[in-house]
């Protein structure tokens, strides 16, 4: 495992139009173009190629919460068969999917009917439609917080 100072370096030298900054979470600036990153967890070597990658593929914002699940596949899977290759890194498989897996139990949770719980989808931004029952609801952005599900309709 490399430290994140150097394989940092590495980057900043062979990605020179992105910025890397230390914070306390890790994640990608599209605004900013800044990659945030933790320095000292386990695996920050990988967590970092996942977050250049964003970058490198050009991840903005996202429509749909799906969108960003896809998003999050695609750059592990940038990470893992272009540039572990390139940096001399091995990232675990079941590192990935576990991260994968926190995204679709968020989705899962956020598209989940408040009224009967089967799978809602998304209608518009943060806003779902339960096919079964007709419940309407919105949620907040979180990603890092709690999830919050308010109803907007009643039950019919």
């Amino acid at each position: 495992m490399q430290s994140a100072r150097s394989l940092i370096s590495k980057l900043k030298k062979d990605y020179p139009d992105f910025k890397f900054c230390k914070s306390n979470t890790s994640h990608w600036s599209y605004t900013e173009k800044t990659i945030f990153y933790e320095d000292n967890i386990k695996h920050s070597d990988w967590i970092l190629l996942h977050e250049i990658s964003h970058a490198i593929l050009n991840h903005k914002n996202y429509t749909r919460d799906i969108e960003l699940l896809s998003k999050e596949r695609d750059a592990w899977n940038f990470a893992n068969t272009n540039l572990a290759l390139k940096y001399g890194i091995q990232i675990d498989k079941d590192f990935i999917e576990d991260h994968i897996d926190t995204y679709r139990d968020w989705l899962h949770y956020k598209s989940s009917c408040p009224n009967c719980g089967l799978n809602g989808f998304e209608k518009n931004k943060g806003q779902y439609i339960c096919p079964a029952c007709g419940r309407e609801w919105k949620v907040n952005e979180a990603r890092n917080c709690n999830i919050k599900r308010t109803q907007l309709n009643k039950h019919h």
